[in-house]
C-alpha cells in the first residue's frame, strides 16, 4: 500500500511538471526562418525544423496530461476507496494547472524541458506514424499571422527594433501613407502666394523683390490670382539686362501652365509631374480658382519625409506662414468672425 501512496505522489509531481511546461512558437516568422535557412544559416534551420515537429510535441504533452490523470484516478480510487478517491481525484483535476502555472514551478521544469527537447525532437523524427496519430488529441499550432492593415504594418515597423533604423522607418511610413494624402494637404495657400502681374516690368527694383522671396518660381497673372497666364522661373530672369526696363513678365514667362484639383492624390500629382516634366502646378478648387501651389520638391518631400534644401529655400514651411496670415487678409480692424 505504501508504494501505492508513493506512485500515487510521483504521478502528481509528473502532472504538474509537464503541464508547467510551455512550449511556444518563434517570434520570428516562416519567412525569414526560411531566408536565413538559404543563405546557411545553421541555427535558422534548426528553428524551422522544431517548428515542423511543433504540433507533435503539444500533442505527446497533452497525451502525458491525459494519461497522468487517468492513472491518477485509478490510484486514488485503490487507495482511498471509490468515494474518497473520486473526489481525491476530482480535486488533483482541477488544481493541477493552477499550481503547474506557478512562477517558480514553471522556470524550474522549463530549465530541464529545455535541455531534453532535442532529444524529444529525435523521438519524434524516428517515429513519424506513432505522433502523427497522436496529433489528434491537440490543434495545429497558429499560422504566421496575416497583415489585415497598413496600420498593423506600421506597427510592425514601430515594433522592428534594430532592424531598421530611424531613417529607413521614416521613409517606409511616409511610403506607406502617401497614396492616402491628397494636394489640398501639402500645397502652399493661396495667401502667401508670391505672384508677379503680366505686365509688370522686370527692371532692377523687381528683380531684387524676387529674388528676396526666396522661390524659384512665379506665378504670372493678369489681374489677380484666379487668373494665372504663366510661370516665371527665377534663371531665365539672369540673362535679362537690369539697366533696360522693357522686358515684361509676359515676355519672359514660360506660357504653359498646369493646373490640379486640390482633391486630387499625391499619387496622381506625383505621375502628372513626370508626365509633363514640369516642376510646379497651379491648385484650383471645383470652381477654377486658385486655392494654392503645389511643386515638385512638395511631393518628393512628402514621400521620403524629410525637407530637401536647395539655395532657394530661405522660408520657414508656408503653411505655418499661411496661418499666422502675415498678409492680413479679410482682417479689418472691425472684423468679426461668425
Amino acid at each position: 500500500m505504501v508504494m501505492l501512496y508513493v506512485l500515487l505522489l510521483i504521478l502528481i509531481v509528473i502532472l504538474i511538471g509537464v503541464a508547467s511546461i510551455r512550449i511556444v512558437r518563434t517570434g520570428t516568422s516562416r519567412f525569414e526562418l526560411e531566408r536565413r535557412a538559404n543563405v546557411g544559416d545553421e541555427a535558422a534551420h534548426s528553428v524551422l525544423r522544431r517548428e515542423a515537429f511543433l504540433p507533435d510535441l503539444l500533442s505527446l504533452q497533452r497525451a502525458a496530461i491525459a494519461l497522468c490523470i487517468i492513472v491518477i484516478s485509478l490510484l486514488s480510487v485503490v487507495v482511498f476507496g471509490w468515494v474518497i478517491g473520486v473526489f481525491a481525484a476530482l480535486l488533483i483535476s482541477l488544481c493541477y494547472g493552477l499550481v503547474s502555472r506557478q512562477a517558480g514551478v514553471n522556470k524550474f521544469v522549463q530549465k530541464y524541458y529545455e535541455k531534453s527537447e532535442p532529444k524529444l525532437l529525435e523521438w519524434i523524427e524516428k517515429a513519424p506514424f506513432v505522433f502523427s496519430l497522436l496529433r489528434s488529441v491537440t490543434v495545429e499550432s497558429a499560422a504566421d499571422p496575416e497583415l489585415r492593415s497598413k496600420e498593423q504594418l506600421l506597427h510592425l515597423v514601430d515594433q522592428s527594433q534594430d532592424i531598421f533604423n530611424a531613417t529607413q522607418k521614416t521613409l517606409i511610413k511616409h511610403g506607406l501613407s502617401f497614396g492616402a494624402k491628397l494636394v489640398s494637404d501639402i500645397m502652399t495657400p493661396r495667401s502667401v502666394i508670391d505672384s508677379i502681374e503680366a505686365r509688370e516690368l522686370l527692371g532692377p527694383l523687381v528683380l531684387d523683390d524676387l529674388h528676396k522671396t526666396g522661390h524659384s518660381r512665379f506665378p504670372v497673372v493678369e489681374g489677380d490670382i484666379d487668373h494665372v497666364v504663366g510661370m516665371l522661373h527665377i534663371r531665365d530672369l539672369l540673362t535679362l539686362d537690369a539697366g533696360k526696363n522693357t522686358t515684361t513678365a509676359t515676355k519672359a514667362m514660360e506660357k504653359r501652365v498646369f493646373y490640379i484639383k486640390q482633391t486630387q492624390t499625391l499619387e496622381h500629382a506625383l505621375a502628372a509631374f513626370l508626365k509633363t516634366h514640369h516642376h510646379l502646378f497651379v491648385v484650383v478648387n471645383e470652381y477654377r480658382e486658385t486655392v494654392g501651389l503645389l511643386s515638385l520638391e512638395d511631393v518628393i518631400e512628402t514621400l521620403l519625409g524629410r525637407e530637401i534644401v536647395d539655395e532657394f529655400d530661405t522660408h520657414e514651411d508656408l503653411r505655418v506662414v499661411a496661418e499666422r496670415n502675415p498678409r492680413s487678409n479679410n482682417d479689418p480692424v472691425a472684423h468679426t468672425d461668425v
